[in-house]
């Protein structure tokens, strides 16, 4: 049994002013052919996952590819159609038994809203209409119902933050050998709903979502249900298939999928109020970490969510610090030109210029800021845990640490790096856990590796590319009426 796997990620902002071109995919990770499996096997993602199956599961691996890149605007379409000519060149040379395909689900070009369903129609028609194809997705997927047309499996990842993407990855790599071996006969529903759920809402961790993933996990164990996914969708792109959704796998009975389908979206529908949760603003939010003697206190910026497509320079936290006068905080900042700056002064140097605020003015303006150069690094790290993204070699470019007054740090990176991993800070030597405060460019996704050191946890309801209200932006292309905005 021989199977093609391949991968292209990419969860795009259609508010995002800056296109995810080659050049964002070659910072991320851009792989052909067997250059993917050495990138991929150890990660805790579910390409990690699909390798693990292979081995245990028995088939031989054609690989095809990889592209994945941190989230931003949507995908250039020259990008799109290289890279889906790749995978689909590479399926029709490995005429393999059958497809697992690594797919985000919230993929937009200008040309295609609904990227990921053009990549598994095209894959489906490079396969022919027989050989079963196997798709995963993202938590955040905005699934639309057609790819269920083109795809036997559909498998979405089912925590957030992402710490089961290896574990899903392998399920959908089972099912479809199983599948090639005719032991089961997948058919798969999906079925969108009307809803935006924000990111805080969409933690798996916290009530009422947790209950509905455990219902998930008891429908999956009637007779028939090989496996059911909650998707909590993708508010930050204006497209028509946007909001959460269920699919749905059964061994040959589509209509028992439909209704497994139908049975957790009512129940998602029945606990909508609950599932949008507040949070306080900048001055508030700083005032309360001051007075905390819960350290260190992580002060999410949800409006600069860089997981979510932000620009990452946002300074409306590290302004409102400053202003309040606070002592011991940690902000981190993509500031590419200031980590040249500190560069050319080097360690020991006096580093006196303005950051942030450079690629919109939507997070807030360039800050002055006057300190000292204690490091600089290649910013490079291997996370070796679970953590979101399942990324294992991490890289957020040339990065320099600047010590401010009042034993408060600076850290200024060339790439966006979203904070998934502590070793974006323990690699420059510093220790989080020391600090009074940090501020985190996130929204749920950084608590597999930042709420285990966490005295205290305050979102904050910043404004920007990613804020936390969605009727904070102006949607053309989504389905009406959409709760919770009209």
């Amino acid at each position: 049994m021989r199977i093609a796997i391949g991968g292209f990620m990419h969860e795009s902002n259609t508010f995002a002013p800056l296109p995810t071109n080659r050049e964002r995919f070659l910072e991320g990770s851009l792989t052909y052919g067997a250059a993917m499996v050495p990138v991929w096997r150890e990660a805790h993602h579910e390409v990690g996952g699909f390798i693990e199956a292979a081995g245990k599961c028995g088939f031989e691996l054609a690989p095809l590819g990889m592209a994945w890149a941190t989230p931003c605007g949507p995908v250039t379409d020259e990008f799109f159609e290289h890279f889906c000519d790749a995978l689909v060149t590479g399926a029709k040379i490995a005429n393999a038994d059958g497809l697992l395909i690594a797919l985000h689900g919230a993929m937009v070009t200008p040309k295609y809203p609904a990227a990921d369903t053009e990549i598994v129609r095209r894959l489906r028609e490079a396969i022919g209409p027989d050989k079963p194809l196997a798709v995963s997705l993202d938590f955040h997927g905005n699934v639309c119902p057609a790819m269920a047309d083109h795809a036997d499996i559909i498998v979405g990842y089912q925590t957030y933050p992402h710490i089961d993407q290896r574990q899903r990855g392998f399920l959908a790599g089972e099912l479809l050998s199983r599948a090639v071996k005719k032991e089961i006969h997948p058919t798969t529903a999906a079925v969108s709903l009307p809803l935006f759920i924000n990111l805080l809402g969409q933690d798996t961790g916290r009530p009422p979502m947790t209950t509905l993933m455990e219902q998930a996990r008891a429908v999956e164990k009637r007779p028939g249900v090989l496996s059911v996914s909650i998707m909590a969708g993708f508010p930050y792109a204006d497209v028509p298939d946007a909001g959460v959704s269920v699919i749905a796998i059964t061994d040959g009975n589509k209509a028992q999928a439909k209704a497994v389908a139908d049975e957790l979206a009512a129940a998602i529908w029945a606990v909508r109020e609950q599932l949008n949760v507040q949070s306080p603003d900048p001055a508030e939010a700083v005032k309360l970490a001051n007075a905390s003697t819960n350290t260190p206190v992580l002060l999410v910026d949800l409006g600069d969510n860089i997981g979510g497509g932000s620009a990452g320079d946002g300074t409306v936290l590290l302004a409102e610090l400053l202003s309040q006068k606070a002592k011991g905080f940690i902000v981190v900042l993509h500031a590419a030109d200031a980590v040249t700056a500190a560069k050319q002064v080097g360690i020991g140097g006096t580093f006196e210029g303005s950051v942030g605020g450079a690629v919109d003015k939507l997070h807030g303006d360039p800050v002055a800021v006057r300190g000292t150069v204690r490091s600089l690094h290649d910013g490079k790290w291997v996370e070796s845990e679970a953590r979101h993204g399942g990324r294992r070699l991490n890289d957020q470019g040339h990065t320099a640490v600047i010590d401010l007054h009042d034993g408060n740090i600076l850290v200024l990176n060339s790439l966006r790096t979203p904070p998934f991993s502590l070793g974006q800070l323990t690699s420059l030597g510093i220790d989080p856990k020391q600090a009074r405060s940090i501020v985190v460019k996130a929204a749920v996704a950084y608590k597999a590796a930042y709420a285990p050191i966490a005295g205290e946890i305050i979102p904050v309801d910043t404004p920007g590319l990613t804020a936390i209200n969605p009727a904070r932006f102006t949607y053309t292309r989504i389905k009406r009426p959409m709760y919770p905005i009209g």
